[in-house]
């Protein structure tokens, strides 16, 4: 059961962030003492894109299918579009559109059926479904394939119109799990602008999880980072990658008998950091703006470089400080914590 009510007996009001998503100590255990999430708090404010990260197995489908009402929670309390995730169920799959791993297509139905059936499934009548299903069609890119039976549909088209399916009705809130997975790299990028698209001209709340670290980075207003059940680190991309540090770098001499002489010289810059066994590494104090003193300085001590490398910390660096191991291709073995177990 849930437990959503004070030792009292009285029901705790949730916070408010005018009708986003509000998560409080979500967990979600399965057979055996599994707890796929274990104890989450999150906020997703109107209009955000909010990028969930984590390996397989780490408990991102788990929240996306409470979120959706698909799951119930085992303890902690969930809020969606303003209602409440276990008592209101049908309200919030009325203000939520969902895209999920598996496209649920007939490959016998054309898209344009697809979106007729969908459009009345939400109550619309034949008329806005006819209107609002050719609208998006044409904004996803499928009005040409509009007539042709979704069997013969490329990945990345099926994905597109799962997406038009997810806004017939047109929801407040959309949740997105591992939408671009397998798709080439025009697909993803062409449901990257759309997703950017939805929040911005919108005003669409977006709940995104994936595995691709550059995805979270150029669409998410805010990530979340989700190891094992926890939420392991939580702020804008930008921010993230503050906390590990800012900018290093690697020198790799000509000569390998150069490395403690090239070493000694980027001390004056920064503290060390990590580099490969034929060069020298620098955590950076000031940032880029130091290259050019720096190359200066190695040539002052007559060291020849064969390569010299600027890095800049990115998620996986992110991912990498917090949980101890990176975020490609990580978990793949535990991806039966996610699957629903019968008790």
């Amino acid at each position: 059961m849930v437990d959503n009510v004070k030792n009292s007996g009285t029901v705790r009001p949730m916070s408010s962030n005018h009708h986003g998503i509000v998560v409080e100590g979500l967990v979600r255990t399965f057979k055996g003492d599994i707890h796929a999430v274990d104890g989450i708090d999150l906020e997703v404010a109107k209009g955000e894109i909010y990028g969930f990260l984590g390996p397989n197995g780490a408990g991102k489908s788990t929240t996306v299918h409470m979120l959706t009402t698909l799951l119930p929670p085992t303890a902690g309390r969930a809020s969606v579009a303003g209602f409440d995730v276990a008592s209101q169920g049908a309200d919030v799959r009325r203000h939520i559109g969902a895209a999920l791993q598996e496209a649920a297509l007939d490959t016998f139905l054309t898209g344009r059926e697809h979106m007729e059936l969908q459009g009345g499934l939400n109550g619309l009548g034949r008329a806005d479904r006819t209107r609002r299903g050719a609208e998006l069609l044409e904004r996803l890119g499928l009005t040409e394939a509009a007539d042709r039976k979704v069997g013969g549909y490329s990945g990345g088209m099926k994905r597109r119109l799962d997406l038009a399916m997810a806004l017939v009705h047109g929801p407040s809130i959309l949740f997105l799990d591992e939408p671009t997975t397998g798709l080439d790299p025009q697909s993803r990028s062409a449901l990257w602008d759309e997703v950017e698209r939805l929040a911005r001209d919108d005003g669409v709340t977006v709940f995104l999880t994936t595995q691709y670290l550059e995805e979270a980075d150029v669409l998410a207003d805010r990530v979340g980072i989700i190891d094992r059940g926890k939420i392991v680190a939580e702020g804008t991309p930008d921010a993230l990658k503050r906390e590990i540090g800012g900018d290093s770098l690697e020198a790799i001499p000509v000569d390998p008998h150069d490395i403690d002489r090239a070493a000694a010289v980027l001390t004056r810059f920064g503290e060390p950091a990590a580099h490969s066994p034929k060069g020298a590494g620098v955590r950076l104090s000031q940032g880029a703006e130091q290259l050019a003193d720096i190359i200066r300085a190695l040539d002052d001590e007559g060291i020849a470089l064969a390569h010299l490398q600027l890095h800049s910390p990115s998620l996986d660096d992110v991912f990498l400080a917090k949980t101890g191991r990176s975020l490609e291709g990580a978990g793949e073995g535990d991806e039966a914590a996610e699957e629903p177990v019968a008790a």
